[in-house]
């Protein structure tokens, strides 16, 4: 929770703008002796004093409880979300949140608004390489009501967050399953005749069937059925002749792969437990952790 020890306040460009001429206000009324001029100047000052004490007081008092995200594939903006609260009533709009560069001001952020003493704020951070990702410092601030004074806070996020690895943008299918329990997927090789249907982009010459091509005046192409394995085995091996680093995207890839076509699919890396065979979220989000935390090669 912030209290006043933790805020800091300093006048804004326009605050200080505003200074200066209430400065050069007051020296021109008490040298008229103009007392309307020197009155009005100093119930501006009392108002900018008291915008300085609305501003910190926008801070006191505010508590951040959770600062959580998803994990996202390195190079994905990683979506950090702030949660904060607030003793009840002080209206506490307009709170600007941002995280500050290694090296100069601080990046964009966004408006936290509180609403029933809650507010949830959602912020970018870039993401560049798998693993553990540290959280900068966090940045809470406001100009309100006046914009006169800008009041700020810091928060230091503990926990980091996980990074996954970058999925091959493109690649080899899945690999054959090896499990007990089968089911079968066409293509356009394989045991036993299934089906013909029109040739597509891409299909092997092998496949076309010449003699129904040439009766109904179109390519044909025979499709098969091939049996599947209902487990698919992503093992480092199956990997073998590609970089440290494109073996686990390859890996990556082919566990997303796996989750979209509702296969079971177990993980076998160096040095790591094998994962399942299993599938869903969970199943997922444990194979890509383990993935996201194999050295750095």
């Amino acid at each position: 929770m912030f209290d006043r020890r933790r805020i800091y306040v300093l006048p804004t460009r326009f605050g200080l703008f505003f200074a200066t001429l209430l400065a050069v206000m007051g020296m021109g009324a008490l040298n008229y002796n103009n007392n309307p001029a020197l009155l009005l100047s100093l119930l501006l000052g009392g108002v900018a004093l008291a915008s300085l004490i609305a501003a910190q007081l926008q801070l006191s008092g505010l508590e951040i409880i959770a600062v959580d995200a998803e994990s996202v594939p390195a190079g994905t903006p990683l979506r950090l979300r702030v949660h904060a609260r607030a003793r009840p009533g002080r209206v506490r709009r307009g709170l600007q949140v941002d995280w500050e560069l290694p090296q100069g001001p601080a990046a964009p952020g966004e408006v936290l608004n509180l609403t029933a003493q809650r507010g949830e704020a959602d912020i970018e951070l870039p993401t560049r390489r798998r693993g553990w990702l540290d959280v900068p410092r966090l940045r809470i601030s406001t100009t309100r009501p006046l914009g006169l004074a800008r009041a700020w806070a810091y928060v230091w996020p503990v926990a980091p967050l996980l990074v996954y690895p970058a999925p091959e943008s493109s690649g080899p299918a899945l690999p054959d399953g090896r499990g007990e329990a089968t089911r079968s997927r066409m293509k356009a090789s394989g045991e036993d005749v299934h089906q013909l249907r029109d040739y597509r982009t891409g299909d092997a010459r092998r496949a076309i069937a010449w003699k129904a091509s040439a009766r109904r005046g179109r390519l044909i192409v025979r499709e098969y059925e091939q049996p599947l394995g209902a487990e698919v085995v992503l093992d480092w091996p199956s990997t073998s002749g590609l970089g440290y680093e494109q073996r686990i995207a390859r890996l990556a890839r082919w566990v997303d792969l796996a989750e979209r076509e509702g296969r079971r699919y177990r993980l076998v890396v160096p040095g790591q437990a094998a994962l399942g065979p299993d599938h869903g979220v969970q199943h997922r989000h444990a194979c890509l952790r383990t993935l996201a935390l194999m050295p750095h090669g």
